[in-house]
């Protein structure tokens, strides 16, 4: 398991009211450069969508972290975090096993 590695997962879903779909135009250019500012700490980013890939009802985030208090400090800096769009933000420990960002499979069985 050498190349197995442990990261921070933050759903963060937006708020129902159409005002958070406002906000996140009114933040886009701030949350992008927070992203570029900080892109060394994060593994993966970007917006969720409904199903037909037309409405973003929310962000997600891997964080190169194990530890939930250091992600959920990096996601409370993001603009985003601040102008209240997301109402419910779930923070999830993640090892990735498998897949093309390991090069294949990251244990032997």
């Amino acid at each position: 398991m050498s190349k197995m590695k442990m990261y921070t997962i933050a759903r963060c879903f937006d708020k129902p009211e159409k005002s958070a779909a406002k906000r996140r135009k009114t933040f886009l250019h701030d949350h992008l450069t927070h992203i570029e500012d900080t892109i060394d700490e994060i593994f993966a980013a970007g917006p969720l969508y409904t199903y037909d890939h037309k409405t973003i009802i929310g962000s997600l985030f891997i964080y190169k972290t194990d530890d939930v208090p250091t992600a959920k400090a990096m996601l409370k800096a993001d603009p985003y975090y601040r102008a209240d769009i997301w109402g419910e933000i779930r923070f999830t420990p993640y090892y990735v096993a498998a897949g093309e960002s390991v090069g294949g499979l990251a244990y032997k069985t």
